[in-house]
């Protein structure tokens, strides 16, 4: 493997959970891969634990949600000519033991972007059944605007090639990011697949998004795509 890859690692108040995670990146002993941290102006230790832990760090100077945290790492990916970027939660839910068949289809030339699917195989942790709902509501609705079926359009993990880096760093959807990046990649026409990867339960900490802000988020994303949709349509 010659490509270039960087994991993404966005992360609010994750000082708990970087060290287990930071071990399982190192524990591939690839040299071609490299991860950073985006610091999205945490309240807790989470830059001082990469610094102790040698982690690189990008800390943002305010809070910008999950949308632009991961942007910065896009920009970051794209301005040092990185190959392949992934996106890795920085809660620990996704086991980094999975990139080799993350980043297959982009190796082969068969994708644009790859995402780990929870659903494929059903194994491991399959969130929470107010989610599992919203889940399977944007499945339904990516699947009636684009023709194709995505079993977990908002998986947080995920790699893409470079012409999505490049894409990505000009611009990325802001909130609950996931499903509208779906539609807008598939309105360019860049090619998507899943495969199966098991995820586990948030090691430490709490989730950003509430059970009011999913129902939120469920409302505000819909419109976002629909729109893009609808630039489609008449682009």
């Amino acid at each position: 493997m010659n490509e270039r890859i960087l994991i993404i690692v966005p992360a609010y108040n994750e000082e708990k959970n970087l060290e287990d995670l930071a071990r399982s990146i190192r524990a591939l002993n690839n040299p071609s891969i490299y991860f950073i941290v985006v610091n999205d102006c945490s309240e807790d230790r989470t830059a001082l634990v990469c610094r102790e832990l040698g982690i690189p760090l990008i800390n943002l100077p305010c809070n910008l949600g999950i949308g632009g945290a991961v942007q910065s790492g896009y920009k970051f990916a794209y301005e040092n000519d990185f190959d392949i970027a992934i996106q890795v939660d920085g809660d620990g839910q996704h086991n980094p033991a999975y990139i080799t068949e993350l980043v297959k289809p982009l190796l082969e030339g068969k994708a644009d972007m790859v995402i780990g699917s929870r659903y494929i195989e059903k194994q491991g942790f399959q969130s929470t059944v107010f989610r599992r709902i919203g889940i399977n509501y944007f499945s339904k609705l990516l699947l009636a605007l684009t023709g194709q079926l995505i079993t977990d359009p908002t998986s947080g993990f995920r790699a893409c090639n470079r012409k999505v880096i490049k894409l990505f760093a000009r611009r990325y959807p802001v909130d609950y990011p996931e499903p509208e990046s779906i539609m807008y990649l598939k309105r360019k026409s860049f090619r998507i697949t899943e495969v199966p990867v098991v995820m586990n339960h948030r090691a430490s900490g709490t989730s950003s998004i509430t059970t009011i802000k999913s129902a939120y988020y469920m409302i505000k994303v819909s419109i976002a795509i629909l729109i893009d949709k609808l630039r489609r349509e008449l682009v």
